[in-house]
């Protein structure tokens, strides 16, 4: 039963009390053998009566050397839906609400779902929310079967030993975990409810997928908190990054769903002969390479979630952040065989604890290798394998807030060219003044051949911050935290890279990495005025004019693109006019009177088609 140091609501307490049996889970090793249905066991389905449906198999849980590994029966449940989010409380909120979705309050269903968990034996267990000097605890209550699910969460959110605490500490969130109603009340979909009450931030979550719930569902209390008490929770992942010559530079890098934020992470993996690639053109087969004899030294800070709150302030001009998260949700799909990142695949296979394995092809008692993509049909392998890693297995991790030198943001991006034009026309990187920054930040394309969510074929956004699809509130609040925080921070420096592709030349996440590699050589050194000028599209800031790393020269037409020949004006201006729609289409939510007037006014700068000029006097750079 419960600890008596730790203070947990009543109808929880209740539902403990009254289900079936439940286990309480004190550490990730017991939720990892738990997984698979106890010690005995190599193979374990997950499965339900369903009504309706008679017995369904939701996911096949492997034990394997490294950890476990979980593979779904669904395609469509290997990948974050992002429509999943609904809220059922009241309070403000820009989101969609259950009542205005399904015409009746959450009320009901709610009631129901406490019902149905009391009728299963209930695994729990208790985890630290966010850093650990945040006074933010949760539990999270799901079918004992289910006890990957919890697995995962466990190593994301740092698990709590009831028995090793030693003050009282109150539960600021509870996670429901229900997968049954996903078929009853959801016809199949992903499904997560919010319920912000005035003591405890509920998550119900109707599916076993952790990324909607265990994932970004913790994520959205951090923002709901952050949102209350004037503080944000970026979506970033951030690293040290030392040069040859012991320079120490630090790169916070945002972006939606594919952004490139676990990649910003990773080191740029040499062609057989040693050169790097910098890619390939699509059209005529012709590979471009350089030469770095030596790549700078990383050390992680965070992957995916990041903490920037006033106490860790220290009167300097820049953005000091802190990681959000104990453990990281990596996805390999860019891993496609042994040897393309030597660091993960070494963490992997010689884990020194149980790891989690999403969407691996694996035998029961083998080895997962984060390369061994299952298949969604034949020939095709999942866009979204994952591993769940601790954050301290990674060398030489970061654990105290940093101070941001370059805050970079990335934007998945498709071909190019005069006769398909498209939004693929970003450079090997842009520097941004930071008001245009700002605006990047409030549309975050979420860009093109989302690896992460289920696919769209338009181009969408995911808002504010890219982080709009897992926070509950008002989006004019974020914004204007977003850019409170820009303007407090004036001496870091803005960049904007692409990923995937630059105008026809395939590039994967090398600009990014390069980019890393480049500005770290440099420092604090400042641009002189003849290495960059006005882009040719004032939403991309400046372009550079020259570009030159140990020696290498990188050729113009990787960051002024419109020099490439199957582009050229035409298809760079049809290519920027696709980006001006885009930015007009989602800006004008933001001009509501809760806009600070400096927002409103770099947004009417946009819409009125400002020149890059008119973005730098809004917001002065030290």
């Amino acid at each position: 039963m419960p600890s008596e140091k730790i203070k947990i609501p009543e109808e929880v307490s209740v539902l403990l009390k009254n289900c079936k049996s439940s286990t309480c889970f004190t550490s990730s090793g017991d939720l990892a053998r738990a997984a698979v249905g106890g010690d005995d066991n190599n193979s374990f389905e997950v499965k339900y009566d369903i009504e309706g449906k008679g017995e369904f198999v939701e996911a096949i849980v492997h034990r394997v050397s490294n950890g476990v590994s979980v593979n779904y029966t669904e395609t469509y449940m290997r990948r974050r839906d992002p429509d999943t989010l609904l809220v059922a409380d009241n309070k403000p909120s820009d989101k969609p609400r259950y009542s205005e979705k399904y015409g009746k309050e959450f009320t009901s269903l709610r009631d129901e779902t406490l019902k149905w968990l009391e009728n299963q034996d209930l695994g729990y267990f208790y985890f630290q929310i966010g850093p650990a000097q945040f006074d933010y605890y949760g539990i999270a209550i799901a079918p004992a079967n289910a006890a990957f699910f919890c697995f995962g969460l466990s190593l994301l959110q740092k698990i709590i030993n009831p028995d090793e605490v030693v003050q009282d500490i109150s539960i600021k969130s509870v996670v429901y975990v229900a997968p049954t109603f996903r078929h009853t009340h959801f016809e199949g979909k992903q499904k997560v409810v919010h319920n912000r009450t005035d003591e405890i931030y509920e998550i119900f979550s109707y599916n076993l997928y952790p990324g909607p719930s265990a994932k970004k569902g913790i994520y959205g209390v951090l923002l709901s908190f952050g949102e209350n008490e004037g503080w944000t929770a970026p979506h970033c992942s951030a690293v040290q990054s030392v040069s040859p010559y012991d320079n120490i530079t630090t790169f916070m890098h945002e972006g939606a769903s594919g952004g490139g934020k676990s990649e910003m992470l990773q080191m740029i993996v040499r062609e057989p002969e040693g050169s790097v690639l910098l890619g390939e053109n699509t059209i005529t087969g012709e590979r471009r390479s350089t030469a770095i004899p030596q790549f700078c030294k990383i050390n992680p800070v965070c992957d995916d979630m990041g903490i920037v709150h006033p106490s860790y302030e220290t009167g300097g001009m820049r953005l000091r952040i802190m990681d959000a998260e104990n453990g990281w949700f990596i996805r390999t799909d860019s891993i496609t065989g042994y040897g393309f990142e030597p660091q993960i695949e070494k963490l992997t296979i010689n884990a020194t604890e149980p790891l989690l394995f999403l969407n691996i092809r694996t035998n029961p008692g083998g080895t997962a290798l984060i390369w061994n993509h299952t298949e969604d049909e034949p020939g095709k392998p999942c866009p979204n394998p994952r591993v769940v890693v601790p954050r301290d297995a990674f060398p030489g991790v970061v654990n105290r807030p940093v101070s941001v030198d370059v805050r970079s943001f990335g934007v998945r991006t498709p071909p190019c060219s005069a006769e398909q034009p498209s939004y693929g026309i970003i450079g090997m990187f842009h520097l941004l003044p930071p008001a245009l920054a700002w605006l990047w930040r409030l549309v975050s394309p979420r860009g093109h051949a989302n690896p992460s969510i289920v696919e769209s074929d338009k181009m969408g956004s995911e808002g504010v911050g890219s982080y709009w699809p897992f926070a509950t509130g008002k989006k004019v609040r974020h914004a204007n935290l977003l850019l409170e925080q820009i303007i407090t921070n004036t001496v870091t420096q803005y960049v904007l890279t692409p990923n995937q592709y630059i105008g026809v030349w395939k590039v994967g996440f090398k600009p990014q990495l390069l980019m890393r590699e480049y500005l770290t050589r440099r420092g604090n050194a400042k641009f002189r005025s003849d290495q960059y000028q006005y882009a040719r599209c004032p939403l991309l800031g400046y372009e550079l004019n020259y570009l030159t790393i140990e020696g290498s020269k990188i050729p113009s037409r990787f960051f002024k693109v419109y020099r490439q020949e199957a582009v050229g004006f035409e298809g760079y201006d049809k290519g920027a006019k696709i980006l001006v729609n885009f930015f007009n289409e989602q800006l004008p939510q933001y001009l509501v009177p809760e806009m600070s007037d400096l927002g409103r006014r770099i947004i009417e700068t946009c819409l009125e088609n400002g020149s890059v000029a008119d973005y730098e006097k809004l917001i002065t750079i030290k």
